[in-house]
């Protein structure tokens, strides 16, 4: 057991919705009327779930409710859960931008934080004083920033405008010479929000590996969110899936992403709000699609289709693909010659698939499906028709799963020999 760096205990945030100080002064001499009579907040009892997709129907919100956990010396925490389920208000808490309503949270040591580009630099002062700045703000003494600032600006890659207004910069060079300063400046505590998704492919890559420099070989500690399970999962040791405020799940990176890609999954299986979908030339319909799990390795498509006419070699064609939009694998009536006669009246075309959860690695997948003359005219195309799961096997009965970003996308078997 590591030494507890950073610890939550019951940290709770609490907004008031819509327009702050309009008619609140009678909530304030209400509360201030309680806090002298030593009797709790009578606000706190009160507040909606922190369901961004639902309507209010309180004036209070808790933004964060019941939080708790605790961070080890040189751990490198992901912090994961859609837009809205209360990551960076965690962060501003644990980087005291902001106060818990309820709650405490104890630190120790310097806390650097990264919350959103630019922060605490000045558009008028130059990227070289924005440094001393910034580093000032950390906590730094002005011979510390002095030692550090060549290697800081080497980082960044921004040497050519080092001494020009950062007001110049594109948000991709702020968050690279900001990103830099935190980086170096020796942060007991490096907090860092989803910035890495401004740069480009090669700073991302050089600031996942200076974080793990500072987590590995210094010793220091990272609490990191982003959107990027691919960095989450190189990245961090352990991760905390956050939805609606609450903690979901606290543990293994790989478990904690398991369950944020099938909630997101399974919360767009079928966009229902897209059918039915209609070519009025051919008169024909898509009114439903289905994806059915007929056994462990072959899953099965099911499209309900209405025609007025009769309608002869008709191609239904799909294509897979992953998260990041690579297409993995696709069926094309043009290319496999297969088709089928649609009579009057409803039907539905099944297509099964075979092998495909065999070989590929488990994570998120997208179908987009297709009626088509192969050749000749697309007739309904839908993008993004369905969406797809699959679970991280262990496949060469090891007892590790196969992992994506480490192994690979496809299993390959091989046979090992020695003459």
């Amino acid at each position: 057991m590591g030494k507890v760096i950073l610890k939550a205990e019951n940290i709770s945030k609490q907004y008031r919705l819509g327009l702050v100080g309009t008619g609140s002064l009678m909530h304030d001499l209400n509360r201030f009327w309680h806090r002298i009579r030593g009797k709790e907040d009578p606000y706190l009892k009160i507040g909606s779930v922190n369901d961004r997709s639902s309507k209010a129907t309180e004036d209070y919100v808790w933004a964060l409710k019941d939080i708790n956990f605790e961070v080890e010396e040189g751990e490198v925490l992901g912090i994961i859960g859609k837009n809205g389920a209360g990551k960076s208000t965690l962060l501003k808490l644990l980087s005291r931008v902001t106060s818990p309503t309820t709650g405490i949270i104890k630190s120790k040591g310097r806390i650097a934080s990264l919350l959103e580009v630019g922060t605490g630099f000045h558009p008028e002062l130059t990227g070289r004083e924005n440094i001393y700045l910034n580093g000032a703000i950390l906590g730094m003494t002005k011979a510390e920033i002095a030692s550090k600032i060549d290697e800081i600006v080497a980082f960044s890659g921004c040497e050519m405008y080092i001494d020009t207004p950062t007001k110049r910069y594109s948000s991709g060079m702020t968050v690279r010479l900001a990103f830099a300063v935190a980086a170096h400046l020796e942060p007991d505590i490096l907090v860092v929000d989803e910035v890495l998704a401004v740069g480009d492919a090669e700073f991302q890559k050089k600031a996942i590996g200076k974080m793990q420099e500072i987590s590995g070989g210094d010793g220091r500690t990272v609490l990191f969110v982003s959107h990027n399970m691919a960095s989450v999962s190189s990245l961090c040791s352990r991760a905390i899936l956050l939805e609606n405020g609450c903690i979901s799940y606290s543990g293994s990176t790989e478990q904690a992403i398991d369950r944020y890609l099938k909630d997101s999954i399974r919360s767009t299986d079928v966009n229902h709000e897209l059918f039915p979908i209609i070519n009025h030339d051919f008169a024909v319909s898509f009114d439903a699609i289905k994806l059915i799990q007929k056994s462990e390795n072959i899953i099965q498509i099911e499209l309900s289709v209405q025609t007025l006419n009769d309608l002869n070699e008709i191609g239904f064609g799909f294509r897979i693909k992953d998260i990041h939009d690579v297409y993995i694998a696709s069926f094309t009536p043009g290319l496999t010659g297969i088709t089928v006669d649609l009579p009057k009246g409803k039907s539905t075309i099944s297509l099964e698939i075979e092998n495909f959860i065999d070989v590929v690695s488990g994570g998120q997948y997208y179908i987009d499906v297709w009626l088509a003359k192969p050749k000749l005219q697309m007739i309904i195309f839908v993008e993004k028709a369905i969406g797809y799961y699959i679970l991280p096997k262990d496949w060469y009965g090891t007892g590790m799963e196969y992992d994506r970003n480490r192994h690979g996308l496809i299993k390959i078997n091989a046979n090992l020999s020695i003459d």
